[in-house]
């Protein structure tokens, strides 16, 4: 794009997409009279899925509105907790987010999870089919116009990326009911059940079990147990917190 300059000012929030010369105040952007202003936002950097707002001259406009010379634009991050579509609020989370994954499904989120890289556009494609908020820190998987939704994990830390989730969706938690292998929900198990996943010392040591109800998998209060409860009872006290 070469033509008339807007000038665009980004959230702060919003600030680490775009390159380093244009962080700070309003930037000089040129454009082509035919490119839509979700268009230039993203040729800086930004996912759409981060913007909760394009103002132009102090009025919202939508992604698709075409920018003229002279324009103002302020690039507004998401309001959380953001507000999606659609109900029950269901996940989809990419290769790279396997921890994550897991810690979703401890909480009981429904979160599904490809463990091998399948490629963006059947990431995409599968979000759309399954009306599943897509969870990445690839910004180009999340500039692909199939997604249903998106987000972006601004975190490599698996405690911070939680958090950041959980604060921005507010998803339902409903603790200890989904398997953290493939996101099946759980349910009671006798020991007889589930006794051929069962050394001696647990056959032993254990009498309360949940089996998966997808891939049969069997659940136990074990060794880590007490590392899960506490991951668990920091996401209920951030809910009780955020109200």
């Amino acid at each position: 794009m070469n033509g008339p300059e807007i000038h665009v000012e980004v959230a702060a929030e919003l600030r680490l997409f775009v390159p380093h010369a244009r962080r700070l105040g309003a930037t000089p952007v040129p454009t082509d009279g035919v490119s839509t202003l979700g268009h230039v936002v993203e040729s800086l950097g930004v996912p759409l899925t981060e913007v909760g707002a394009l103002v132009v001259n102090g009025r919202e406009v939508p992604a698709s509105h075409v920018p003229v010379a002279g324009e103002r634009v302020d690039v507004r991050a998401v309001e959380r907790p953001q507000r999606v579509p659609g109900a029950p609020l269901r996940f989809l989370l990419d290769v790279h987010l396997g921890t994550l994954a897991r810690r979703l499904r401890l909480l009981g989120v429904d979160t599904a999870y490809e463990s091998t890289d399948i490629g963006d556009p059947a990431l995409a494609a599968r979000s759309a089919a399954e009306k599943r908020v897509m969870l990445s820190r690839d910004r180009g998987l999340l500039r692909r116009r199939e997604l249903w939704a998106g987000g972006y994990v601004y975190s490599t830390r698996p405690d911070d990326q939680l958090r950041d989730v959980l604060g921005r969706f507010h998803p339902e938690l409903r603790p200890w009911t989904r398997c953290t292998a493939c996101n099946g929900l759980l349910k009671d198990a006798t020991k007889d059940e589930v006794a051929d996943q069962l050394k001696h010392g647990t056959q032993r040591s254990y009498d309360v079990f949940a089996q998966c109800t997808e891939c049969g998998r069997a659940y136990w209060k074990g060794a880590h147990h007490d590392q899960l409860e506490a991951i668990v009872e920091r996401a209920l006290s951030m809910r009780t917190q955020q109200g």
